[in-house]
């Protein structure tokens, strides 16, 4: 089913790109898992690569290239094991920001390494409101449009219930 293209994106998504990406990591986790499929659904709800209607953020997460490089120069350099494998994701075609577009895997790598580098454990995976508050807090930050209402309502839109998934 996972392979077939009828199944939902956000099935594919998390059996062909999120749950492969954090186990080559090293990054297993259910809560890491639902916490992304949410970040895509409510930062591009599964539809935009670039920033609309207009903007710098790119690719299903929504990365700004300052956050991606402040992640590469500030975390990912301190953490050889990371930076290792994380170069390993790369397409050798294209640019660094680019691969926030055209590579899934790169790009579900580095927002997760967004949120990895944030203080305190993830919320249990099951715990939407909590899922949605750190969002909230690490990613979108006290100061970006988002609220945690929307990121609720765009999870249950685009992926369903927190507890099925």
């Amino acid at each position: 089913m996972m392979n077939s293209p009828t199944a939902p994106l956000f099935l594919q998504l998390r059996y062909l790109v999120i749950e492969p990406t954090l186990a080559y990591l090293g990054l297993s986790d259910p809560a890491a898992t639902n916490l992304l499929l949410g970040t895509a659904a409510q930062e591009s709800g599964f539809r935009f690569l670039a920033q609309y209607p207009t903007g710098p953020a790119r690719g299903i997460y929504q990365i700004e290239p300052a956050t991606h490089h402040d992640l590469l120069d500030n975390f990912v350099k301190f953490h050889p094991d990371l930076a290792a494998r994380l170069s390993e994701l790369v397409f050798a075609a294209c640019d660094r920001d680019q691969q926030l577009t055209v590579n899934l895997s790169y790009a579900t790598a580095i927002a997760r390494l967004l949120y990895l580098r944030a203080p305190g454990p993830l919320p249990k995976p099951t715990d939407l409101p909590g899922l949605a508050a750190y969002w909230k807090q690490h990613y979108n930050t006290p100061l970006g449009a988002g609220q945690p209402e929307e990121f609720i309502a765009n999870f249950q839109r685009y992926v369903g219930d927190a507890a099925d998934v």
